[in-house]
C-alpha cells in the first residue's frame, strides 16, 4: 500500500465519521462544509478525503467539486442491504405461514429496494378462491397496501423521492393526486394500518403492517390479500390484532 493511502489508527473514526457524515441522503459536501460539520480541521479532513476518494470510499463532483459517497460505499451497502433481507425472509417465512393457516388467507411480505417496494415473500391461503402474490413483482406504490404502509413511516426525503414518478390509474378507486396520497399516508401513520379496498383489482382487498428496525424505519410490510367478498371491513377488523402480532414476532426475532 502507498504512503498516501495508510490511515494511523487514531485516524480511523475520523475517516468512518467522514463517511457517515453522508448518511442517510447522501448530499453532495464540500471540504469545509465537511470539516465544520463534524468539528475537525480542515487539513485533517481534506486528507482523509483524499484516502477516501483513492479507495472509492467517496467521489467528487468535477463541476462543484463537491463529495458524495463512492462505488466503494455503495458496495458495502449492498452487501449489507442484501443480509439483512436475506435473513428477514428467513425469519419472516415461518411467521407468514403460520399466520396464513391461522386466518385461512394469502399473506405476503413487501420489501423496500431503492426507490421501489417488491413483493419478496408469499404464502398461498388454503381456500381455493384466493389471490395469487407475484413474487419478486415492483408494487405500484399508489395502490399497494405494503407500500403505503412502508412510506408512511418513511423519512420524508426518502417519500419525496419516490413521489417523483407519475402514478397509474387502475380504476375510479385508485389514488393519483400526490398531495391526496400525502393525506393518506398521514392518516395511516396515525392508525398503524394501511388498506387496498379494490384500488388496483376491484374484486380484491388487502391490509398491511409495517416491520421497522430499532431506528423505527420500515424495512418491510406484512401483507394480507384476497377477495373482497371474504376481506370484508368486518372480517379484516377481526385479523388486525394477528397481523401486527406477525409482524411483532418478526421484528423481535430479527433485531433484538
Amino acid at each position: 500500500m502507498s504512503k498516501q493511502l495508510v490511515i494511523t489508527g487514531s485516524s480511523v473514526e475520523k475517516a468512518l465519521n467522514i463517511l457517515l457524515a453522508f448518511a442517510p441522503h447522501n448530499t453532495e459536501m464540500g471540504t469545509t462544509e465537511i470539516s465544520m460539520k463534524l468539528g475537525m480541521h480542515k487539513s485533517t479532513t481534506s486528507r482523509l478525503i483524499s484516502i477516501l476518494v483513492a479507495t472509492n470510499f467517496l467521489q467528487q463532483n468535477r463541476q462543484t467539486r463537491k463529495y458524495s459517497l463512492g462505488r466503494s460505499a455503495y458496495r458495502i451497502g449492498h452487501a449489507a442491504t442484501r443480509s439483512t433481507d436475506t435473513r428477514l425472509l428467513a425469519v419472516a417465512q415461518p411467521y407468514l405461514i403460520e399466520l396464513s393457516q391461522k386466518t385461512g388467507e394469502s399473506i405476503a411480505l413487501e420489501l423496500v429496494s431503492g426507490l421501489n417496494v417488491i413483493l419478496a415473500l408469499h404464502v398461498e391461503g388454503p381456500s381455493h378462491l384466493r389471490f395469487n402474490f407475484q413474487q419478486g413483482e415492483l408494487v405500484p406504490i399508489n395502490v399497494a397496501a405494503g407500500a403505503k404502509v412502508i412510506l408512511a413511516y418513511s423519512d420524508a426525503a426518502f417519500v419525496e423521492s419516490c413521489l417523483q414518478r407519475e402514478f397509474e390509474k387502475f380504476n375510479d378507486k385508485t389514488i393519483v393526486s400526490k398531495d391526496e396520497y400525502r393525506k393518506l399516508l398521514a392518516k395511516i401513520r396515525s392508525e398503524g394500518i394501511a388498506y387496498d379496498r379494490g384500488e388496483r383489482y376491484p374484486d380484491i382487498h388487502a391490509m398491511a403492517v409495517p416491520i421497522r428496525n430499532p431506528e423505527g424505519q420500515p424495512t418491510a410490510a406484512v401483507i394480507m390479500a384476497g377477495p373482497a367478498s371474504r376481506l370484508t371491513d368486518s372480517f379484516l377488523r377481526s385479523v388486525i390484532a394477528d397481523l401486527q402480532e406477525t409482524a411483532e414476532k418478526i421484528t423481535k426475532q430479527l433485531y433484538l
